[in-house]
């Protein structure tokens, strides 16, 4: 297991191996990377969302030894013919059994009883049903970032995976990465001193929905992608459904944009803040809580976006760089120094506290994070926590939801991290990223508002 030909030391190998297998699906053994894989080793994937972020993970998770995809579901027929043709062809090049199904309705993906994890990669506003209903299956779940749409989801999902005792991992890869654990390790260490500042880089909250409306194509059921969505002023656009088309199968223009839009997604501040923000907190020690007061910027004179810690710490919204405006990334300011990093990058004020080698990071290919799928897949074997729980990307997404919210109310919102609630805060209680009321007949299962 130390053929170093190989590239894979017994240590490795042994993160592959059965710690807990127990409803393991079982399936003919093979071989990745040299290393041949036990039948009672394998786990049986299913994707529900196959866009461009679905066909990504899937190619990290297709890295992993011990892997076999079994099924897909979207609600465009087309993107889950892609899908199927994607995966039998690495089926075949790795002599798997040459099966994958697909299905419009995910709730048909989720009666499989031969899939033992699900990976998640569909629109925000549909994340905490697949999710919930997933562990209410039976299934383990990777779900993308940001975590949900609205904070009472982000709590249900948590709950659900406590009730089902299902190991979640959230899509917050950044934590799997080098120069971020670099960064984490060092401001846990106190190598900068006592952290006071905190300057957070990700861009421009969201804007209201000003798409105009285009003729849906037949391939797309755009009344299920709607899904729980109930704002009348969302219809189909190809913006927000990028539509693909053989032989090559490739979306045209941007990722998809619904994440830019209030009623579709959170903007910026989720879809990047899932990133940073979650750093920021981990590397704090403040996984599972959060900011006690956010104040918008522009609110009397306020230049950045601010969040105020109890225990004093102060994080903005901010340029992390000076010579890179907009680059999005970190900056922690200690009593002794600092800290900036970002993707691909890191600096300290000390620049003996870095390794040559840590300076000169690549960035690599962020959106296919085999180590990120790995310590998943890891962790559905050994039944422990994963580097990014559904706990922590809970924390970071309801901070992302508060900075929208008092964004949009445009003054201070107070929030209590412990009792999740707004005091008599009526007018941010009632905001829809607090709790959201659902197109008839989907309901949260887990919430009672």
């Amino acid at each position: 297991m130390e053929n170093k030909s190989k590239k894979i030391t017994r240590r490795e190998f042994l993160g592959t191996s059965a710690l807990g297998l127990t409803g393991l699906t079982i399936l003919p053994s093979w071989t990745i990377n040299g290393i041949r894989v036990a039948p009672s080793d394998r786990i049986t994937l299913g994707f529900i969302g196959l866009g461009r972020q679905g066909i990504s993970d899937f190619h990290a998770f297709s890295q992993c030894p011990g892997v076999q995809v079994l099924a897909g579901s979207d609600v465009d027929s087309i993107k889950c013919d892609r899908f199927k043709k994607v995966v039998t062809e690495w089926q075949e090049k790795n002599k798997l059994p040459i099966k994958c199904d697909t299905y419009e309705f995910y709730e048909d993906l989720l009666e499989r009883k031969d899939i033992d994890a699900i990976s998640i990669a569909t629109p925000d506003h549909w994340h905490a049903l697949t999710a919930i209903h997933a562990c209410q299956s039976g299934k383990d779940v990777y779900c993308q970032k940001p975590l949900s749409y609205t904070i009472s989801e982000s709590l249900s999902m948590v709950k659900a995976a406590g009730k089902h005792k299902r190991v979640f991992q959230v899509g917050s890869q950044q934590r799997s990465s080098s120069e971020f654990q670099k960064a984490v390790s060092l401001v846990r260490e106190g190598k900068i001193g006592h952290i006071e500042k905190v300057y957070v880089r990700i861009g421009e909250p969201p804007k209201p929905f000003d798409l105009p409306e285009m003729p849906i194509p037949s391939n797309l059921n755009f009344r299920q992608w709607l899904g729980p969505l109930n704002d009348p002023k969302v219809h189909y656009h190809p913006d927000i459904c990028p539509p693909i088309a053989p032989p090559d199968y490739q979306e045209k223009g941007d990722w998809a944009r619904w994440r830019y839009y209030r009623e579709t997604g959170n903007g910026f501040t989720g879809d990047w803040g899932a990133h940073h923000f979650d750093i920021a907190q981990w590397a704090l020690g403040l996984d599972g809580t959060g900011p006690i007061e956010y104040i918008p910027a522009g609110y009397n004179g306020t230049k950045y976006t601010t969040l105020n810690y109890a225990n004093g710490i102060v994080m903005t919204e901010q340029p992390f760089r000076e010579d890179r405006p907009d680059d999005k990334g970190i900056q922690f300011i200690g009593t002794n120094g600092w800290i900036k990093v970002a993707r691909g990058y890191i600096e300290c004020s000390d620049p003996s506290l870095l390794k040559k080698s840590e300076k000169e990071i690549e960035a690599g290919a962020f959106e296919i994070s085999a180590p990120h799928m790995q310590d998943f897949l890891n962790c559905v074997r050994s039944r422990l926590n994963p580097i990014a729980p559904v706990e922590a990307g809970c924390s970071t997404n309801i901070l992302c939801c508060l900075i929208n919210i008092a964004t949009e109310l445009n003054r201070p919102v107070k929030w209590d991290p412990v009792t999740h609630s707004f005091g008599d805060d009526i007018e941010a209680q009632s905001h829809r990223l607090y709790w959201y009321d659902y197109r008839n007949p989907y309901k949260l299962p887990y919430w009672d508002k």
